[in-house]
This record gives structure tokens, C-alpha cells and sequence, in this order.
């Protein structure tokens, strides 16, 4: 597991290979991964969007930007967390992400970044 700690916001990522299938004539490789995201701060936080890069190392890097995280804007309390799962898609065995939530601080009115650390997928048999 891959932690990271921003404003007293700590970010914790695991990561899974799902398995291989055929799209579109291309062989695709489907990873998951599950997010926690703990307030240790003592103000109440939103997260309100997201940013992602994505690194295939077949493809070029890939830029993603939304709402929330699937589908939700969670408002995090002190001494608690939100934890999601989602997943990615490469054309490679071997790939990577990293990027970062925008939040507001309840307490301040302050708008903040949280920095995702970069995670990295690999389909078990890519690495001998």
C-alpha cells in the first residue's frame, strides 16, 4: 500500500490486476484499485474534484479531470475517511497513475490540493 500525507489529509491507494480481454481488436489489460482518503486534520473537509494522469507504457499519457469521485462529493469529519474502488484500463501490462483531489476546508472557506502519490500496475507476468 502507497500512503501520502497532504494538509493533514492522508491519502492510501492499493491496487489489483483484474485480468486480461479483447476490445476493439486490442488486447486491454484491466487494473482496479481502491482509495482511502482519512481526515487527520481537525476541520471537516469536501472533496470536489479530482485530476489524474495516466501513464500506460504503450500509450501516451493520459489526462483526466471530474466532478467528485464516482459520483460522490464526500465531506470528510475529523478522525474519519472515505474509501472507494475504481479502475483503469491499459493496452500495456505496465502502467501508473498519480494526480490530486481538490478540497474545501469547512473550518476556513479555504480551497486546498491533495496530492495522490503515484501508484503503479503491473499484470503478474510482465515481471519475471
Amino acid at each position: 500500500m502507497i500512503t501520502q500525507v497532504t494538509k493533514g489529509i492522508k491519502i492510501s491507494v492499493k491496487t489489483s490486476f483484474e485480468g486480461t480481454f479483447f476490445k476493439n481488436y486490442k488486447m486491454h489489460f484491466a487494473f482496479g484499485y481502491t482509495i482511502s482518503i482519512e481526515n487527520q486534520s481537525s476541520s471537516s473537509v469536501q472533496l470536489t474534484s479530482r485530476h489524474w494522469q495516466i501513464y500506460d507504457a504503450l500509450n501516451e499519457l493520459e489526462v483526466l479531470n471530474g466532478e467528485g469521485v464516482i459520483g460522490k462529493k464526500p465531506v470528510i469529519k475529523p478522525g474519519e475517511s472515505h474509501t472507494y474502488s475504481s479502475g483503469c484500463l491499459l493496452v500495456s501490462p505496465i502502467g501508473a497513475m498519480k494526480g490530486h483531489y481538490n478540497m474545501v476546508n469547512f473550518s476556513t472557506g479555504e480551497k486546498f490540493r491533495v496530492y495522490i502519490p503515484t501508484f503503479k500496475f503491473s499484470a503478474p507476468f510482465s515481471l519475471n
